[in-house]
């Protein structure tokens, strides 16, 4: 498995529950519906700005999960693709420009 983490900010000037509401509402159907799904596609939201008690450099992890590189690579070039819509969509509810994504090295520890 491969998987790929993103920490994404939301654009300056958006309520975070109308962050919130846009990628699910909005954003993770126009991913699906461009590409295969990857095997596993969460979204981990930190609490509203003005309930986080310390400042963040970003407002959602985004984890992907892929069945090999090859799947991984194949998804970004359907969902990145000219035309696709993804970075216009993407424009009116993050700040791209404090996009950050790695793939990682993900150990999961299963208990009982």
């Amino acid at each position: 498995m491969i998987t790929t983490i993103a920490l994404l900010k939301a654009r300056p000037g958006i309520a975070h529950d109308e962050f919130v509401d846009h990628y699910e509402n909005h954003h993770v159907p126009l991913i699906l519906s461009l590409a295969p799904a990857p095997t596993a596609y969460s979204r981990t939201y930190l609490p509203a700005p003005e309930e986080r008690g310390a400042e963040a450099d970003f407002d959602v992890m985004t984890r992907l999960q892929f069945e090999d590189k090859a799947a991984r690579e194949a998804w970004i070039a359907q969902v990145y693709a000219p035309g696709s819509g993804v970075a216009e969509d993407e424009a009116t509810f993050l700040d791209r420009t404090r996009t950050r994504s790695w793939v990682v090295d993900e150990h999961v520890t299963t208990v009982g």
